[in-house]
């Protein structure tokens, strides 16, 4: 048995994944100095490296035994779990960031994908220090803390033609995702986070700012 303390038992350990999981901006930020072809050069193989080790975890018993000896106390109580065969956070961030890099554009994947890492994190350790308010199937703090965030991340993030109402779009992205977030559960944060904030975000400019490029920093700097 793994005696370290769980990622459920520590607020530490959530401290420590969530820290890891923050990592992942580095995804977004790298994206936009390289075209999507190079980004994707990169992602694809690490996805790889980390998706086969993860199927391994999950199907090889050997590995599992090893692997959960090793970063057992990282893992939420589904991903530990046998029977579920899940795979794991950074398996499915990777994931992720390969399929709506190659659907979004550039703008758009930057500030959803971002959102994904600040908001989810600060909506995880808000919600679990201090949540106390029920809010759909969450926390209204950590929803709350969600929705502030993400509108940082969207006043800090790039814009297509750097207009104010591109930062509208984007609160209003933020706040999809910030529902979306408290309320879904039948699929991964890590899948529903960036999919709702791009998938608004992105039918917002065609729908509000039509004549906007969304595609202008697609053009490799």
């Amino acid at each position: 048995m793994n005696e370290l303390p769980n990622v459920e038992q520590s607020y530490a350990v959530e401290l420590v994944r969530k820290t890891i999981h923050l990592c992942s901006l580095s995804i977004p930020i790298v994206y936009y100095f390289v075209s999507k072809s190079t980004a994707l050069t990169i992602l694809l193989p690490l996805t790889f490296v980390f998706g086969v080790s993860d199927l391994a975890r999950v199907y090889h018993a050997p590995t599992r035994a090893l692997y959960h000896k090793l970063f057992g106390w990282l893992l939420r109580s589904h991903e530990r779990n046998d029977s579920e065969r899940r795979l794991n956070g950074a398996t499915y961030v990777l994931l992720s960031a390969c399929i709506f890099m190659w659907i979004l554009p550039k703008v758009v994947f930057i500030t959803a994908f971002s959102i994904l890492i600040v908001s989810d994190t600060l909506a995880a350790l808000i919600g679990r220090k201090f949540g106390r308010h029920r809010f759909l199937k969450k926390s209204f703090e950590g929803t709350t803390a969600f929705f502030l965030s993400g509108l940082v991340v969207v006043a800090l993030s790039p814009k297509a033609a750097g207009i104010a109402d591109e930062y509208l779009v984007g609160a209003i992205a933020a706040l999809i995702g910030a529902l979306v977030e408290a309320y879904f559960t039948f699929a991964d944060d890590n899948l529903l986070v960036p999919a709702s904030v791009g998938g608004t975000l992105w039918a917002l400019y065609a729908i509000l700012l039509p004549t906007v490029n969304v595609y202008a920093l697609d053009i490799v700097r």
